[in-house]
């Protein structure tokens, strides 16, 4: 089959699309024919070297896929072949022609959804899930702000805030980025390049602030964001790409909190559960992952240039 390899961490370019044997199934494991791969920024971190949790070389990127389940090993009962499935990570990589993985990180994908929509459900969408309900805490009643809500976790915070009853306040830095987010269902959507949308936002809550910040570039707005928390209110580091300095007293002031966010700590039971409410607002069809560019599994380079470089309409998706 076809990948991508990474031999040495780098920029871009150091993906190449190789050709290796095709995986086999042992006991528990189910090998799943790629129709579409995720990208995300986090791909980005670690192909650079940049990330904590990096992998042993020679290694294929990718978290996040969906395709047809091609084989299983003995001990798997609960997916079977021909199945339509998104994965929540895998044994040997999503930018591939297949992927072999184990039986927990394999989840049914509804038929109203594309493999293309598959590719954008678990990184973005249990990460969404993860910052609002397991670190903020957020319940009905509550204002956030999706402070970047252009991408894949943004659009999937939205979906899901407005789904548990939330109001909720997104920004993006292009016109078509605001479009999106007012067509997620943003009650008010701002311009993150604005200077004055910090105000804006102070202006629309009366001067109380927001209960709930999700920040996907905190290098640059965290010290601000901490000025417009409500008493008691939480910003989750979802991304940042730099050091800042921020004042502390601005913690102080309303008992704010400063919370960060990595999938990668999440238990294997943490996992299940995150993956049963995913699913389930799947199929009741709260959540709907945007996709916003195609590209073919070659062009991984580029994607990943994309990604990093370009402003988020969506999900990036690579087809083999």
């Amino acid at each position: 089959m076809k990948t991508i390899r990474v031999a040495a961490f780098g920029d871009p370019e150091v993906m190449r699309l190789e050709e290796v044997p095709d995986p086999v199934p042992a006991a528990g494991q189910v090998v799943v024919r790629i129709h579409a791969a995720g990208v995300n920024p986090v791909d980005t971190y670690i192909r650079a070297g940049w990330y904590p949790h990096s992998p042993t070389l020679p290694y294929t990127p990718g978290l996040d896929a969906a395709g047809v389940v091609e084989a299983t090993g003995d001990e798997v009962s609960r997916i079977r072949v021909g199945d339509r499935v998104y994965l929540s990570g895998s044994l040997t990589g999503t930018y591939a022609e297949m992927a072999l993985c184990t039986q927990a990180q394999v989840h049914h994908l509804p038929d109203r959804l594309s493999f293309q929509q598959g590719a954008g459900v678990s990184v973005p969408c249990a990460t969404a899930y993860r910052a609002l309900f397991d670190r903020a805490g957020a319940r009905a009643g509550d204002v956030i702000l999706v402070h970047g809500g252009s991408g894949g976790v943004g659009t999937a915070a939205i979906q899901l805030a407005r789904g548990a009853g939330l109001t909720v306040m997104a920004t993006a830095g292009t016109e078509e980025g605001r479009q999106l987010l007012a067509r997620q269902g943003a009650h008010y959507v701002l311009d993150h390049k604005d200077l004055e949308h910090f105000n804006q936002v102070m202006a629309l809550t009366q001067n109380r602030g927001v209960d709930v910040i999700l920040e996907m570039l905190a290098n640059v707005n965290l010290d601000n964001d901490l000025k417009i928390l409500a008493r008691g209110g939480r910003v989750v580091v979802i991304g940042s790409r730099g050091r800042i300095e921020i004042d502390p007293r601005a913690t102080m002031a309303r008992d704010v909190g400063i919370l960060g966010l990595s999938l990668m700590n999440a238990s294997p039971e943490d996992m299940v559960r995150i993956h049963a409410a995913v699913g389930a607002a799947l199929a009741n069809g709260t959540l709907c992952p945007v996709v916003g560019r195609e590209l073919p599994l070659a062009k991984a380079p580029r994607a990943h240039h994309q990604i990093m470089e370009s402003p988020a309409q969506g999900k990036i998706v690579l087809i083999p």
